[in-house]
């Protein structure tokens, strides 16, 4: 029955994908930033909708009344893709910063692009990060909220953090308060699988960050919000019966917690 729900929603997936494509690849291109950004969230949200009728993985999100409806920063942790469509509905006006590399992919990197998604060239150094910078300025005078994993790419559930100097860079350059986002996503949309495990994933918006603190006091403070509450979710899910299995670094850390 897994193996089928999870394939009966990869099909819907790919389906929701290329219907809304087709219905609006005409004048897409062609719509004001408000009306592309309400089209990729309708794609996303439907997709959420089909993850929960088809996979049975619903969506608890807790904390959501703290985000701003303006400019803002948010560092979420990074499980799996879930995040990347899960969070876009429940925000105003949101927007990625992305790999350059994604915008490129047709079709659905131009509609990305459309959508005002920060693109960012990972080996161009110091240049990509001024040029990231300068972006997600103009953003946030927009009102936009900007959604920047703090570790760069997708970590298995219970890895050691390994958060990136990005975060940072940008902390300093906008002077906003960063709300950090816990989650347990990655235990039911796993990395590098196909399967949807059935069960409720938590996605907790944790207290802001004020701006003006030095780099190094920021990230041990992310780190020290965003990794408890981590634990804390991995935690409150395995405690049930019925929990997904664990992958290697989710048992090992909650080994951790336990004798800790």
């Amino acid at each position: 029955m897994l193996i089928f729900r999870s394939i009966l929603f990869q099909i819907a997936f790919y389906a929701i994908m290329a219907a809304i494509i087709l219905v609006t690849l005409p004048f897409y291109f062609f719509l004001p930033h408000r009306a592309a950004i309400a089209v990729v969230k309708f794609w996303t949200a439907s997709t959420m909708w089909a993850l929960g009728v088809l996979a049975g993985t619903h969506i608890e999100v807790r904390g959501l009344d703290k985000l701003p409806k303006g400019g803002a920063l948010l560092a979420p942790k990074h499980q799996s893709a879930f995040e990347t469509m899960a969070l876009f509905p429940m925000l105003n006006d949101p927007t990625f910063v992305m790999k350059r590399q994604l915008m490129l992919i047709p079709l659905f990197g131009w509609y990305t692009w459309k959508a005002g998604m920060i693109a960012v060239d990972r080996a161009g150094g110091s240049k990509a990060l001024r040029k990231l910078a300068a972006d997600s300025k103009v953003a946030i005078a927009a009102g936009q909220q900007i959604i920047l994993f703090p570790e760069g790419t997708r970590r298995p559930v219970g890895a050691e953090p390994d958060y990136k100097f990005g975060i940072i860079h940008l902390y300093r350059e906008l002077k906003v308060p960063v709300y950090p986002i816990a989650l347990n996503a990655g235990l039911y949309w796993p990395r590098r699988s196909f399967l949807r495990y059935p069960g409720t994933i938590i996605i907790e918006v944790l207290d802001p960050i004020p701006p003006g603190l030095d780099s190094k006091t920021f990230l041990a403070r992310l780190i020290g919000t965003i990794e408890p509450a981590s634990d804390r979710l991995l935690q409150e899910a395995t405690a049930k019966a019925d929990h997904p299995p664990l992958p290697p670094e989710a048992a090992t850390r909650l080994a951790a917690l336990k004798t800790g």
